[in-house]
């Protein structure tokens, strides 16, 4: 009885939340979160297309993707520089002839540059971040890759990151927390504009994930919590950091068939962070 209900369930499966015979470009794609997302697409049966600027670590990732679903032929690089458009638009001409075409879109590129007083901060780093989380990690490679979608009649999905501090924002951050903030924002707007073409744009909200862009904010060299680390757990209910296996089961449902009339949301993983109250 168990193994029918098994083997019932295997094509539902595959049809809400499979993603074979799909391409996915994710930009970033050499970073931490963003490699282990690629790792969980090819897994789930995708082809995956690494965007990022550093060709040595794009390399490495693919090296990763390829390792983690066994077959290499899954997963392919493409060398972008995000601030550029030009390069943008060359990316995805190039990607979507590796795989013959491409249905999903991952703006995984961010970051951010320390952190500062208000009264500290300098015009050149407010700058870089928004660019790079906004520009470059949002509103340009859609922009691009929506044009590619409307003018080939392709319905197709883009998976933007926010952040905790989309929503409330974070000390010392500035420019990253307005960019993350308007990151969310751009997801609605963009999800309506495009939702004639059959185009769905979500977001994720990653909680306090360690990663090579906040480690050392979180933790110690010894990997020991530093005073913020402490202070976000204190503030986080399920008393835990999160790791970038958390994200992976969110990005393959919002991608997924079975998230067809889903549109425009971001969705928190964040071990209730946000839900915290005294």
């Amino acid at each position: 009885m168990a193994a029918n209900v098994v083997r019932d369930l295997a094509p539902i499966l595959e049809a809400k939340f499979g993603l074979r015979g799909r391409t996915a470009v994710i930009t970033g794609g050499a970073g931490t979160l963003c490699s282990v997302m690629a790792q969980g697409y090819a897994q789930a049966g995708a082809n995956v297309i690494l965007w990022d600027i550093r060709q040595d670590a794009l390399d490495a990732a693919v090296r990763g993707v390829a390792d983690a679903c066994g077959n290499p032929a899954q997963v392919a690089a493409c060398r972008v520089d995000l601030m550029n458009e030009a390069s943008i638009a060359a990316g995805v001409e190039e990607s979507s002839k590796t795989f013959g075409g491409i249905d999903i879109l991952i703006n995984g590129a961010g970051g951010t540059r320390g952190k500062s007083p208000l009264i500290e901060a300098k015009l050149e780093d407010l700058e870089f971040v928004v660019k790079l989380n906004l520009f470059a990690g949002c509103l340009l490679p859609t922009k691009h890759m929506a044009k590619y979608w409307i003018e080939n009649g392709i319905r197709g999905t883009v998976i933007n990151i926010a952040s905790m501090a989309s929503f409330n924002p974070l000390s010392g951050v500035w420019a990253y927390s307005a960019a993350k903030a308007a990151v969310m924002n751009q997801t609605m707007a963009h999800a309506k504009e495009l939702a004639p073409y059959g185009i769905r744009v979500n977001a994720i909200a990653p909680g306090f994930l360690v990663a090579e862009q906040n480690r050392s904010l979180l933790l110690n060299e010894d990997g020991t919590m530093t005073q913020r680390g402490k202070d976000v757990i204190a503030h986080t209910p399920m008393g835990r950091f999160g790791g970038p296996d958390d994200l992976v089961a969110a990005v393959i449902f919002l991608a997924g068939e079975g998230a067809r009339f889903v549109s425009g949301i971001t969705v928190p993983i964040d071990g209730a962070y946000l839900c915290q109250n005294i």
